[in-house]
């Protein structure tokens, strides 16, 4: 039953951090593009 247990929670811990680094990097690079969008009206 421990064993059954443990591997739920450590294959839901590993597929949350896989997803959690995936939606960081989706986030930065949209960051990163409007920052640039931004700067790119400001020079203008």
């Amino acid at each position: 039953m421990f064993k059954t247990i443990s591997i739920i929670v450590v294959s839901v811990s590993l597929f949350g951090l896989i997803v959690f680094i995936i939606v960081k990097n989706l986030v930065k690079k949209r960051i990163e593009y409007y920052l640039k969008l931004n700067n790119k009206k400001k020079t203008k």
